[in-house]
């Protein structure tokens, strides 16, 4: 009971901070130039990275993985790090280094898969549908918590919430 207390608490404190775009220091100290993906440790396109923090330490931020000649070419394409329980959808993640991969479902949803970085245990699936925002579309993008918080894959987004 202490445990749901405990999360309920987590979940209140980062609904009612403020969150706000990680800056290039940031994500530079918290993302791997190399990531250990299973039993590899894997080149991370820096320039792709993004993120976001509380300003107390705590962060949600992602990367487009160079995947090339590695075992994970075709299963992951980014790595993806919370610092605080969050949800996708129906998939809660807790805090940890995550990879995922997406496959196209239709032309306007992905079926993105997430794993457990280290030992590549999958997680679970999260739909991911076209974002018809016009405006520059990046390869990754975590957008600060507001009226849509929103993880973004090209043009196509996960919305998500904080706590489990």
């Amino acid at each position: 009971m202490i445990r749901v207390w405990q999360g309920m608490a987590l979940a209140a404190a980062l609904v009612s901070g403020t969150w706000r775009a990680a800056t290039e220091a940031e994500l530079k100290a918290i993302i791997p130039a190399r990531a250990q993906v299973e039993k590899e440790r894997i080149e991370t396109e820096t320039r792709t990275a993004s993120g976001i923090t509380d300003g107390k330490g705590h962060y949600v931020a992602g990367v487009v993985l160079i995947t090339a000649g590695y075992s994970a070419e075709g299963k992951y394409s980014h790595f993806f790090l919370t610092q605080v329980p969050i949800r996708l959808d129906a998939l809660v993640l807790a805090p940890g280094d995550y990879v995922f991969g997406w496959t196209r479902e239709s032309d306007d949803a992905l079926n993105v898969r997430f794993y457990e970085a280290e030992t590549g245990k999958f997680e679970g699936t999260v739909k991911a549908v076209r974002n018809s925002r016009i405006g520059k579309i990046q390869s990754f993008l975590v957008q600060p918590p507001g009226d849509r918080p929103m993880i973004l894959i090209g043009r196509f987004g996960m919305p998500y919430k904080f706590g489990g």
